[in-house]
């Protein structure tokens, strides 16, 4: 059963387009992507600045709205759903890491983890919270404040906070960015042990190469279309 889940399409995107701007000043930001990415894949996505990286995982997340194309994500076609619905859906299918850690900084760390489980509805969400502390090594500072805690213990809490609802989708937008080189890989060996534990598919930005090679697939974007695919038959000119 497992074997056949991982084959189905998880995200699938058809000639995706992302125009910004006014119509005196329009900006091409994704210019007709096709993507299919199956369940429990690891995928990092590398590319210059303004190839269209971070746009391309917003509009994944349902969080930037496609100016074309059609979008399928977790079985569901995101044009089609209102903003009540995407944050639903959000809720329920995505979790996202920033390279800025997001922690609301008037909440404990534990608080911070349990927002995603109160929106869900979850009796038990202080109780979850708490084990996903423990399963990122932070089980000690469920009670401190961000401003208590390092770089590295914050995007542990926010790795944490993306993962408590166990989401079917990890998007991470350069989720090391801000750290130390041996911060950053303690962050990294943390979040590929996370994910795989929970079959969970993995999109991971970076600029860093090495990085990207631990992924089972490399894509590069560039001026908005994907310039390079590593999946067999997949691969395109460089």
């Amino acid at each position: 059963m497992i074997d056949n889940d991982r084959k189905n399409p998880i995200i699938s995107l058809r000639k995706l387009h992302l125009t910004l701007g006014t119509k005196a000043s329009k900006v091409n930001i994704l210019n007709g992507i096709d993507l299919t990415v199956t369940n429990g894949e690891t995928i990092s996505i590398l590319g210059p600045s303004g190839s269209g990286k971070t746009s391309l995982i917003l509009v994944i997340a349902g969080l930037q709205h496609a100016t074309g194309g059609t979008i399928e994500v977790a079985g569901q076609f995101l044009e089609n759903l209102s903003e009540d619905d995407l944050a639903i859906f959000r809720r329920d299918q995505i979790g996202i890491v920033f390279q800025s850690f997001h922690l609301v900084p008037t909440m404990s760390a534990l608080e911070n983890v349990a927002v995603p489980l109160e929106f869900a509805g979850l009796e038990n969400a202080f109780e979850r919270a708490q084990q996903e502390l423990a399963a990122v090594g932070l089980e000690e500072r469920a009670a401190h404040y961000p401003s208590e805690m390092s770089g590295g213990e914050q995007q542990r809490v926010a790795l944490a906070r993306a993962l408590s609802p166990r989401p079917k989708i990890l998007l991470a937008d350069e989720p090391t960015g801000n750290l130390d080189s041996e911060t950053g890989r303690q962050i990294v060996d943390l979040m590929f042990e996370r994910a795989a534990e929970r079959d969970t598919t993995l999109l991971l930005i970076t600029h860093d190469e090495s990085l990207a090679a631990r992924c089972g697939r490399i894509l590069q974007l560039r001026d908005g279309v994907i310039s390079y695919d590593s999946a067999p038959a997949r691969r395109l000119e460089k």
